[in-house]
């Protein structure tokens, strides 16, 4: 818990430092903003909300790192974690640990994704579309799901085994969700992904 703790501070400082809001002027980016406020408080508030035999659930982190960037995603995060307090109350070290775990540490494993895949596989629509949004979003959510159960973050009276293959799963949700969004994104709303740039991508000149 302090290490976490430690570790979000620290993300939200450097985040600050970066001025990211400066993204915001033009408009472009406010209407992702708000769908992130609107929508992933709910999705994060579900397993608070309803008893369910395996009570895990949605990250969007990935999603929200591709459309805002890495420094905004995280106070957006932020700010969805104490959204779902408020919907369906917890005490704090769980906020903090779903924060972390859904959302500080997978929007950080994807921007190091991101730089990877860009630096290995190229500038293409494909590669950015499959390759970032699609197997990256289900690369980074399981993969900081399963760091948190080695952690000893496990869920009560459910095997490990169980709770992987449920991790595993809901990656894929997570990856078909960003996946999909890129994809309309790109083709209607490229202005709405903070990491998209027609230059880069579409060989266009700005």
């Amino acid at each position: 818990m302090p290490l976490e703790v430690s570790l979000l501070i620290l993300a939200v400082c450097v985040a600050l430092v970066l001025r990211p809001w400066r993204m915001l002027v033009g408009g472009d980016l406010v209407s992702p903003l708000m769908g992130a406020l609107v929508v992933l408080p709910w999705i994060w508030a579900v397993p608070r909300l309803q008893t369910m035999p395996l009570p895990l659930q949605l990250s969007g982190a990935c999603a929200v790192t591709l459309m805002l960037g890495w420094p905004m995603a995280i106070l957006v995060l932020t700010t969805v974690a104490v959204l779902s307090g408020l919907i369906a109350s917890a005490e704090p070290h769980v906020l903090v640990s779903q924060l972390f775990w859904h959302g500080a540490v997978p929007a950080t494993l994807a921007l190091g994704m991101g730089a990877a895949i860009r630096r290995w596989a190229g500038n293409q629509v494909f590669v950015y579309i499959l390759g970032r949004a699609f197997a990256g979003t289900i690369a980074c959510t399981f993969a900081a799901q399963a760091l948190a159960q080695w952690a000893g973050y496990e869920l009560a009276n459910i095997g490990p085994g169980i709770t992987m293959v449920g991790h595993w799963l809901l990656a894929w949700g997570d990856g078909f969700m960003t996946g999909l969004l890129a994809a309309i994104f790109v083709a209607y709303r490229p202005q709405w992904l903070a990491t998209w740039s027609d230059a880069l991508y579409l060989k266009k000149r700005e």
